[in-house]
């Protein structure tokens, strides 16, 4: 276990009021990490964090509400994070959004700039505001949880894979300036994973055994599949492994 241990260390997971996030941050509290649970809407934050200290006892999560959209916003939920639990060691930027189903040539400014600048402009905030921390201390762990869709095409997601693509992108680009720091900055790229935020992709039992029948482990992922590649990476275990992406998907992309 010594390889996976994460305790005393400060982790910040952002979107983990529900899905995959929550499951990555049940998993680092579990490991002995203090997590912040941060989302849109306060009173979903500690609704988790409540259930992650009953299990793992008082101060395991701390409630942080913030939107991904507001660099202020998340400069303040960073700010909150130090006064109260110290510096941050473990980044999971998880949150993420994709208002548009369809074609292309059909999707508003609006909604295009939506996607870039909470799936990746929000990524690169975070990192900036992460980074003095783990430079300071010559450690920290950032992992940012991508997509499938960023390997490949799709004529319904374009948009949403386009900014997907970005991100390993920005994982890289990340690494290769802070390895001198001893920060490692990695992605994980989920397959189908069963959450709210995928929903219109498995809710619907014919659309759900299709894409099952399609993954060559003939089941879709649970948002705990991803959660276990996101301890390693925040761990000693990936101490030699940086700006690389992680495919979790149950075998969709070979």
């Amino acid at each position: 276990m010594e390889l996976f241990d994460l305790k005393g260390k400060v982790a910040v997971v952002t979107g983990s009021s529900r899905g995959i996030g929550r499951a990555i941050a049940e998993e680092l509290a579990a490991h002995g990490a203090k997590v912040v649970i941060s989302s849109r809407k306060q009173d979903a934050c500690e609704a988790v964090a409540a259930e992650i200290n009953a299990k793992h006892g008082p101060g395991a999560a701390t409630a942080i509400a913030a939107s991904i959209s507001s660099k202020e916003a998340l400069q303040e939920m960073v700010a909150s994070t130090q006064r109260t639990l110290g510096p941050i060691d473990v980044l999971i930027c998880n949150a993420a959004s994709n208002p548009y189903y369809g074609s292309m040539d059909g999707i508003s400014d609006e909604q295009f700039r939506k996607i870039l600048d909470n799936n990746i402009l929000s990524n690169h905030w975070l990192i900036q505001l992460a980074l003095p921390d783990m430079r300071a201390k010559r450690d920290g762990a950032i992992v940012v949880i991508s997509s499938i869709g960023g390997l490949r095409g799709s004529d319904t997601i374009g948009g949403y894979n386009v900014s997907k693509a970005a991100d390993f992108q920005l994982v890289r680009n990340y690494a290769v300036e802070n390895g001198r720091h001893n920060i490692r900055i990695n992605a994980i790229a989920p397959g189908v994973v069963k959450t709210d935020f995928a929903r219109a992709l498995w809710e619907d039992p014919a659309t759900h055994d299709a894409t099952a029948s399609r993954t060559p482990m003939r089941r879709l992922g649970d948002p705990r599949d991803i959660a276990g590649a996101a301890v390693f990476l925040s761990s000693q275990a990936a101490a030699w492994m940086t700006g690389q992406a992680i495919v979790v998907d149950g075998g969709v992309t070979i």
